[in-house]
């Protein structure tokens, strides 16, 4: 297992998505796991030495995406008074002025750079969707920013484009699409998606654009009985299903990979807004992680209410956040998100996919339901509620003789091996008592 890269990750070249539509690979074949976290405000919240404190934290524990807004309101400004006013009356053919190295851009400039030397790739969004839905964006403005922003960007080597920001991407797609196609004219080399407004999926409206690399879906902050959106015949499509976003984007054509770019995050009001509901836990955060991955999605990006607005005593509370970012960064949620990628990196996920005819009995609906995905030689299945299960050994690990069977532990990693067994149906008994966020993962691998 390699939680860790022991170099810079983009030694083994780009990224870029597979031809298959299954992961995101470097340039040399290797495939890439993303593990993301939610820091929304790093550039304008922390100063240089809290932003070091944050990547080093995140790095340690096996993060490597990072998820930051460039422009979040206007005007703007970072915690040394730098500040940004306005897209308009900036000759964005030479940019905006970088003369203190105190400035907005030049901050972002660092902090990036401090990313890039811990191996972290930093995902950009260059402007909330706020921001554009004001008209504080125009079209025509967009894309000389997106000029700027590709050719000013195109030689780092840890840079993804979040094109979006928490919006449907109905509104002002004009926009998007000249942001997008600018930044993709001058930054061929660097991935792109949009990210979306909650409970909505990039592929609604932006699928077959020539800039979007893949897509990226917000499964949101709301429990099933929070959830008001319909499908055309009433019903509430998915949900905190999140795994449902995933099996409809890879069944569009063409295929391009999927990723939930934002779940409920720890430590945030179920449904967001009230504060008097009860808040999401760790093992709503590690349930969202599983499932998704486990339905096939490339990877995940976990977030805490704390970290995202990197809440310091200073600045107004929002969304009942009751942890200063420093608090936060060790929320049990964010050093368990290094088992999942552990766990995945130790088989052939990247040829792997979604099974659910391996299990035979045992899951249901919502929290009960049993994710399961195969692939060469290995099966994973991931119950929430612990729940007896029965697996047809034969279709989870195809032409092995026998197969070994172990429990892995979401939340500490820790393994406790069952046996070996020939192929064919198997009942498993989880080690741990049945109940709702008592998770734990049947690995299978064949031999």
């Amino acid at each position: 297992m390699n939680a860790i890269y022991p170099t810079a990750p983009w030694d083994h070249g780009n990224l870029r998505p597979r031809d298959d539509g299954r992961v995101i690979e470097h340039a040399d074949g290797m495939p890439f796991f993303w593990l993301g976290d939610t820091a929304w405000l790093l550039f304008s919240r922390l100063d240089r030495e809290e932003a070091k404190r944050y990547l080093d934290d995140r790095r340690e524990k096996g993060f490597n995406v990072i998820q930051i807004m460039v422009v979040h309101r206007l005007p703007t400004e970072n915690i040394y008074g730098g500040q940004f006013d306005a897209f308009d009356g900036v000759d964005w053919k030479v940019g905006p002025p970088k003369d203190h190295p105190n400035g907005y851009w030049s901050v972002i400039d660092e902090m990036i750079g401090l990313a890039e030397e811990r191996g972290l790739y930093a995902a950009l969004v260059p402007v909330w969707g706020s921001v554009v839905k004001s008209g504080a964006l125009t079209e025509e403005t967009a894309g000389d920013y997106g000029s700027w922003l590709g050719s000013h960007f195109r030689d780092r080597p840890n840079i993804i484009w979040l094109n979006g920001g928490d919006i449907q991407g109905d509104v002002r797609p004009d926009v998007w699409h000249a942001l997008g196609r600018a930044i993709k004219e001058h930054d061929p080399n660097h991935l792109m998606t949009f990210h979306p407004f909650g409970r909505t999926a990039s592929s609604t409206w932006f699928h077959d654009a020539e800039w979007l690399d893949f897509n990226s879906f917000q499964s949101g902050h709301r429990r099933y009985d929070q959830s008001t959106e319909v499908d055309s015949e009433g019903n509430v499509p998915h949900g905190e299903d999140n795994w449902r976003f995933v099996l409809a984007d890879l069944a569009r054509t063409p295929r391009k990979l999927t990723i939930d770019s934002e779940p409920s995050y720890e430590g945030i009001p179920q449904g967001l807004h009230d504060p008097k509901e009860p808040f999401w836990e760790a093992r709503d955060a590690r349930r969202y992680a599983y499932w998704s991955v486990a339905a096939g999605a490339f990877g995940h990006t976990y977030g805490h209410s704390a970290i995202m607005q990197m809440y310091k005593e200073q600045f107004k509370k929002a969304y009942g956040v009751r942890s200063t970012w420093t608090e936060a960064l060790d929320a049990p949620g964010a050093g368990q998100m290094r088992h999942l990628r552990s766990l995945f990196e130790s088989v052939d996920y990247a040829h792997g996919q979604y099974a659910p005819e391996i299990v035979l009995q045992g899951g249901g609906e919502r929290y009960d339901r049993l994710i399961a995905n195969s692939g060469p030689g290995y099966a994973i299945v991931y119950a929430y509620t612990s729940q007896h299960m029965t697996i047809d050994l034969a279709a989870a690990c195809p032409g092995a003789k026998r197969i070994t069977a172990e429990w892995f532990s979401p939340s500490d990693g820790s393994i406790v091996l069952i046996g070996d067994f020939p192929p064919g149906p198997q009942s498993f008994e989880p080690v741990t008592t049945a109940s709702t966020g008592n998770d734990i993962v049947l690995v299978l691998r064949g031999s």
